[in-house]
């Protein structure tokens, strides 16, 4: 029998919880469920973030669906990535919503975006569409902060997306916009609309936006780290 136990309170520290991430390396997610007593999807279309709760439980994650990082008291946001049988990412990371008003005086320094990618525990999952959900294994977790060059890039283009919003232009940005950050539509559907600012500086009604990370910038972490 496995000693492996969910954390039941938040981590009192880094060691501790990557301690915990890494023992959970090589365990399938069905495994992890089934240890959890959590039922297991049949697979991510109306579940989509089952496999980051999954882990959640087993790291004592403590924000829940609250706008602070998933590991509060360390300052450390949790990501799941699915990859590819060579370690590619397979999807673009959601970072956090963007605010589409009152953002005069608005920083890097402050930004949400900034906030939320100061600190990540990366853990890789197998994400390829072949392997039953119940089969896909946890990857080796990595705890990382962005480096002086990775930090200008995101800035750059935080900055770049975030004055196309206050210059009234966000039904202009596309997925091309951005080196390594990109915005895009987040929303359940088409009628789940919010204010922005219009061309003329009127107010509008459009769909929620979030910044992801391109796959580029991930592959790019994930390849330097693990050596791939």
């Amino acid at each position: 029998m496995s000693t492996l136990s969910p954390l039941r309170q938040p981590p009192e520290s880094e060691s501790v919880l990557l301690a915990q991430a890494r023992a959970l390396a090589g365990y399938t997610l069905g495994e992890l469920a089934a240890m959890a007593g959590l039922p297991i999807p049949k697979d991510l279309k109306r579940d989509k973030g089952w496999t980051g709760l999954l882990l959640e439980v087993w790291l004592g994650a403590s924000a829940g669906s609250k706008p602070e990082q998933d590991f509060a008291a360390l300052g450390v946001e949790l990501k799941t990535i699915p990859i590819d049988s060579s370690g590619r990412p397979l999807e673009t990371t959601f970072v956090c919503v963007a605010p589409l008003t009152g953002n005069s005086g608005v920083t890097w320094e402050t930004s949400h975006v900034r906030h939320k990618l100061r600190r990540v525990l990366w853990i890789p999952v197998e994400g390829a569409r072949d392997i039953p959900l119940a089969d896909r294994r946890v990857g080796a977790p990595l705890l990382w902060s962005p480096d002086e060059g990775e930090e200008r890039q995101l800035r750059m283009d935080w900055e770049e997306l975030m004055d196309l919003i206050v210059l009234g232009q966000v039904e202009r940005i596309t997925a091309r916009h951005g080196e390594v950050l990109q915005l895009r539509p987040k929303a359940a559907n088409s009628k789940a609309l919010t204010e922005a600012v219009g061309a003329r500086g009127e107010s509008i009604l459009t769909l929620p936006r979030g910044f992801y990370l391109k796959k580029n910038f991930t592959a790019a972490l994930l390849a330097r780290h693990f050596l791939l």
